[in-house]
């Protein structure tokens, strides 16, 4: 028995016995496809709608999600303020994935907890079209000539596309 070392689906083998000769025969150059590999991506960008305010006056929006690991997510159900409210569990984790935000030299749950509601709800959303779906694009179709096209929604402000 002779093993093939794995190929990409749809791909056949370049064999020189008599079957390969017919007219669906192609170049061994082109049966082989490289793929490229790819680095994943883990970190993304974003522009918060409001704004975080700090103690100076400084509005910061600017900021850099990275994706989250599992003890991103299991940490914080050790925190005594989320087992007596659970709905600040999203602010703990929020405040361990933000890796940069403005010129703040450091992100905590102390400045997420600080933030207006809507740049909360901004980042919740974020946080999940990230880690939940894998990517920041969504397919569409123009409305006008039904094209469909994708658009990036990570880093967008509410409202724009």
């Amino acid at each position: 028995m002779r093993r093939t070392a794995p190929r990409p689906a749809g791909v056949a083998l370049a064999d020189s016995g008599p079957a390969s000769l017919g007219a669906e025969a192609a170049p061994a150059a082109e049966q082989v496809v490289a793929a490229a590999p790819q680095r994943l991506r883990t970190e993304f960008e974003f522009e918060l709608p409001r704004g975080y305010v700090d103690e100076a006056g400084t509005v910061h929006r600017d900021g850099v999600m990275r994706l989250a690991t599992a003890r991103d997510e299991l940490i914080p159900l050790r925190d005594m303020r989320v087992q007596e409210n659970p709905a600040y569990l999203s602010v703990v984790l929020l405040g361990r994935v933000i890796t940069r935000l403005g010129s703040l030299p450091l992100v905590h749950d102390g400045v997420v907890e600080n933030m207006f509601a809507s740049d909360l709800a901004f980042l919740q959303d974020f946080y999940r079209q990230i880690n939940a779906e894998g990517h920041t694009r969504a397919g569409v179709t123009c409305p006008h000539c039904e094209q469909p096209f994708e658009v990036e929604l990570g880093g967008s402000r509410l409202g724009e596309s």
